[in-house]
């Protein structure tokens, strides 16, 4: 057993509960605040004040952390808190589904290290446990938990170039094709708006036009601007993602998957396979008809961060997930047992048709009563038509490649989330709820939604739609679930 403390700039954390104090050193300063020699000479000779206050904050802050601890014992991690009222938590090693290891940049001169233990029990946003220490309680604590046995590691583990990480912050960085349409929709329509109140304005009377000169003057600008802005912070995105999982590595046996990834960031994650939820291949359409995947994984603890994705393989072709990774939950080249009704085609498309279908005519009967914003109403048109085919032939892919397989003790479904492809491979215990959906027009038809929900912090849930009744009894049959006679 042994006992540690946290790293001491861990101190300015616990000084920072006691930063209220501070209010006394800024109202003195008010008090005095003038712009003459004797208000200087009277502040300094009072600073003895300030510092006095800033020492008791410190000093605050060395108490807890001085009454603050950790111990590592063969079994688990504890943790404690507290002087006059104890908290104390407990983590045993056999329960930790994900071990984060971070050392930043900035952290390096003060050779500090931070650790985040999850299980998963507790909160899905914030890991269990969450601690900065330093290099010797680091290598002591990662001694304790599990890692990747050298002598039976897996050996076809593909690697992952920097190519592959380059496509998956282009493919990933948020609003990739939407921040460049957004742009493009405000550039474009600053220009035509700007025609269509010039033209307007025109009618006015000259008392009228200055004020009508800066309106004009303005909205192109915003427009630009705006447009500028949404390409800014798709760049900002992508830089950040590409720096984030710049050199990634994946080492892994039965036991352990270990990864490697960060630029500035670097970090080091241990993850027990035991604890992962379900894997997922994700796709766009592009992806999907290039054969490219990028392989996210549900654990707890992993990939929960804000702007941080699970991912265990940035992109790659879907041909080089080969068998030797099925220890871990990979598995490609199985085709759907159970597929959506011949039929059920409009289901997975009509929504997209129907909206497409009403922007012209909507922009007709503009035009006719309000021909003044015609040209403007125009480019709105066509500006919401082109996500709306893009969603059409998601859609339409998304019936044709979605479906259900059941084998050994895994299921595995194929199905489509706004625009993006998910195959999903859990072992079947991770299965928590089956959910059958039938409105009066699929009963008619003999079809129905089946919802699939999976288990861990934060439950997930696929959805397949217009499939086979009948087929539908089957999966529940090979699940072990009761459907009764009412669908």
């Amino acid at each position: 057993m042994n006992l540690y403390h946290e790293h001491p700039l861990r101190i300015l954390r616990y000084s920072a509960k006691n930063i209220w104090l501070l209010i006394f050193p800024l109202l003195r300063g008010v008090k005095t605040i003038r712009l003459d020699a004797e208000s200087f000479y009277q502040w300094i000779r009072g600073a003895w004040f300030d510092i006095a206050v800033i020492g008791i904050i410190i000093l605050f802050g060395y108490i807890r952390w001085h009454f603050s601890g950790i111990e590592l014992t063969d079994t688990e991690i504890v943790r404690w808190e507290g002087i006059s009222a104890k908290i104390k938590t407990t983590i045993p090693y056999s329960s930790v589904s994900a071990v984060t290891v971070e050392k930043p940049i900035y952290l390096m001169p003060v050779r500090a290290v931070k650790i985040s233990c999850d299980t998963s029990a507790g909160s899905y946003t914030s890991a269990d446990l969450q601690i900065m220490v330093t290099g010797k309680f680091c290598r002591d604590f990662l001694s304790r938990v599990p890692d990747v046995n050298q002598k039976n590691k897996l050996q076809d583990i593909p690697e992952t170039t920097h190519l592959s990480v380059l496509l998956f912050s282009l493919f990933f960085s948020s609003g990739f094709s939407g921040t460049v349409y957004i742009a493009t929709f405000f550039m474009k329509g600053g220009d035509i708006a700007h025609d269509i109140i010039n033209m307007s304005l025109d009618r006015l009377t000259k008392t009228t036009e200055k004020l009508a000169d800066k309106l004009i003057i303005r909205m192109p600008s915003v427009a630009v601007f705006v447009g500028v802005f949404f390409i800014v912070a798709w760049i900002i995105s992508f830089v950040m993602n590409f720096f984030r999982y710049s050199g990634f590595e994946v080492d892994g046996d039965e036991y352990c998957l270990k990864i490697f990834c960060g630029l500035l960031n670097r970090r080091e994650y241990r993850i027990t396979p035991a604890h992962i939820n379900y894997t997922d291949l994700r796709q766009n359409l592009i992806m999907k008809f290039a054969g490219a995947v990028a392989v996210n994984i549900s654990c707890a603890g992993y990939g929960s961060e804000k702007n941080q994705l699970p991912v265990l393989f940035p992109v790659r072709s879907e041909k080089s997930l080969d068998n030797a990774l099925e220890k871990i939950g990979i598995f490609s080249g199985v085709k759907n047992d159970f597929r959506p009704k011949s039929n059920g085609w409009w289901t997975y498309i009509w929504y997209p048709v129907l909206a497409s279908v009403m922007i012209f005519p909507a922009h007709m009967i503009i035009r006719k009563f309000i021909p003044e914003i015609s040209e403007l109403t125009f480019f709105f048109a066509v500006m919401l038509e082109i996500p709306l085919v893009w969603l059409m032939a998601v859609k339409l892919t998304a019936f044709f490649t979605s479906g259900i397989s059941v084998y050994d003790d895994k299921i595995m479904v194929r199905c489509s989330r706004m625009t993006g492809f998910h195959t999903v491979v859990a072992e079947c215990s991770k299965l928590v709820k089956f959910e059958i959906r039938q409105n009066i027009f699929q009963q008619i038809g003999g079809k129905c939604n089946v919802i699939l929900w999976f288990g861990g912090e934060e439950r997930s849930h696929f959805k397949v739609k217009a499939m086979r009744v009948a087929d539908v009894k089957k999966i529940s049959e090979m699940l072990g679930y009761e459907t009764g006679t009412k669908i």
